[in-house]
């Protein structure tokens, strides 16, 4: 009993240690890849350090989802193939120690891992899902630093083309050429001066230019021509500076995005908040719906509306009377002028409908992508813990199975396993999110097609199956070949014999 406990300790030591190795490795080969998505939010902003460090804390915490299911696939992998490798699972198993008891303590600390990874997906995740998108909301609002560059056009104000030639030692810029087109491509106006310096005013929402020593042109419209009494010969203005300031509208300040903007999205909310909002989002498009249908059945049955004038016709009338009400003697009598006017009328009404029908429709697929985003993202909140314990059962036994350890062969293995899940998950997820399956099929489609092979691969390690052993292979390849050739051998003797009785 003591030295299986010693053995529990010594399995959890070496599961636990590459797994946090792998998981921080995992996490930030994720956080490089998300900074790169958004890479044109963060570059040329000016933006501090201590907003950097924010903006990768809470994508670090975003990335979790991804990066713990990978990390205990490798680990585990890692951890058992080093066992096998090293003969120290074939002496537990000589001892009488079974796999299912081997893999006892390290199922259990999976299973705290995968509670762990629903709570933080549930009170964590949520949280730092809605800081960090109104980090990136502000970000994206912010203006780039202005640094105009040497040789080149800058064109990041919005309405001016900057050309500089040099610039001095103190931030002087020479010989500047400015095109202006704050007033539309017409009506341009080309600045050139010998010296300029930029700065920004106190509340840092405007920028100054002060030139020093230049002239402008400015194009003059027809009005401007005659409100300036010049003629049709003299279609722009010219002036010459020794100073002249232009004040350009650029804020330069970082302002944050009002985080409760982002309360109401699926992604902000934890299991009990989704689930309140989609029942009750469920309740209100039920009742539009039906408030919509009696709408459609009772005003406007078959485009007609319910008035006077549609009342059935009496059954205690005569013929003749009856008459009077066929649609084709009441449409033969009128005049072409009142024809006119019935198909116009009828035409609008039908189109009146037609519109009140699209935006009926409309309303209801609103309320219905809003509960298909909710529920995905319930579900993903479960689908995340389960599949650590999925994982770990492909991982645990595989690493069994192909008795390799280290950094090579399991490596390989656990990518390529990761992004065949993350492409069935990605593909139910869509399928999901277009209505195409219900959300509950879509989230879990990864772990149904998972679930199986981890099954698999732990009924082939328990019963020391060679699945990936070349050799075992090569034996089985040269038995086949070996039963097909005595196949041929057999039916030709027995052609043979039937051509000699013959």
């Amino acid at each position: 009993m003591r030295i299986i406990k010693k053995i529990d300790i010594y399995l959890l030591r070496n599961f636990l240690g590459l797994f946090l190795a792998t998981f921080f490795i995992a996490i930030f080969i994720l956080l490089m890849q998300f900074m790169w998505m958004h890479v044109n939010d963060l570059v040329g902003k000016g933006i501090g350090i201590n907003v950097l460090a924010e903006f990768f804390v809470y994508a670090a915490a975003s990335v979790v989802p991804l990066a713990l299911p990978l990390a205990i696939l490798l680990s585990s992998l890692i951890s058992f193939g080093n066992l096998a490798e090293k003969f120290e699972l074939t002496a537990m198993k000589a001892a009488g120690i079974s796999l299912f008891r081997i893999l006892r303590p390290l199922v259990l600390a999976v299973a705290l891992l995968s509670v762990g990874a629903f709570f933080f997906s549930n009170n964590v995740l949520p949280k730092s899902q809605m800081k960090l998108w109104a980090l990136i909301f502000s970000l994206r609002q912010k203006s780039p630093e202005l640094q105009i560059p040497v040789g080149e056009f800058y064109d990041e104000i919005d309405g001016y083309h900057i050309y500089v030639r040099e610039k001095t030692r103190h931030g002087d810029l020479l010989n500047i050429m400015i095109y202006d087109y704050s007033d539309g491509f017409k009506n341009a106006k080309v600045m050139v001066a010998d010296t300029g310096r930029l700065t920004s005013s106190a509340d840092k929402r405007f920028l100054m230019l002060d030139l020093i020593n230049g002239e402008s042109f400015e194009n003059l419209s027809k009005k401007e021509q005659r409100a300036t009494g010049t003629t049709n010969s003299i279609p722009y203005r010219r002036e010459t500076f020794t100073h002249k300031r232009i004040v350009i509208d650029f804020a330069t300040d970082f302002n944050r995005y009002d985080e409760s903007l982002l309360e109401d999205q699926h992604v902000s909310k934890d299991v009990a908040q989704l689930i309140e909002s989609i029942d009750s989002v469920k309740n209100v498009s039920r009742e539009r719906f039906k408030e919509q249908s009696e709408d459609l059945l009772k005003d406007r049955y078959f485009g007609r509306d319910n008035t006077s004038r549609n009342t059935p016709v009496p059954t205690s009338i005569t013929a003749e009377e009856r008459q009077i009400y066929n649609l084709d003697s009441l449409w033969a009598s009128v005049t072409p002028a009142e024809m006119w006017h019935i198909i116009t009328d009828a035409e609008s009404r039908a189109t009146n409908y037609r519109d009140q029908i699209d935006y009926n429709a409309i309303m209801l697929e609103d309320a219905d992508r809003y509960i298909r985003k909710h529920e995905i993202e319930l579900y993903r909140k479960f689908t995340l813990a389960f599949a650590c314990l999925v994982f770990f059962f492909i991982g645990a036994p595989l690493g069994t199975i192909i008795r390799k350890g280290g950094l090579g062969a399991p490596v390989v293995i656990s990518v390529i396993l990761f992004i065949i899940y993350y492409i069935i998950d990605n593909t139910g997820y869509k399928m999901a999110r277009e209505a195409l399956w219900p959300c509950w099929a879509g989230m879990w489609l990864s772990s149904f097609v998972l679930l199986p092979t981890g099954i698999f691969l732990t009924y082939k390690a328990a019963t020391d199956s060679p699945l990936f052993n070349p050799e075992a292979w090569e034996i089985r390849l040269k038995k086949f070949f070996v039963q097909v050739k005595n196949y041929e051998n057999k039916y030709y003797r027995r052609g043979l014999e039937r051509l000699s009785r013959r």
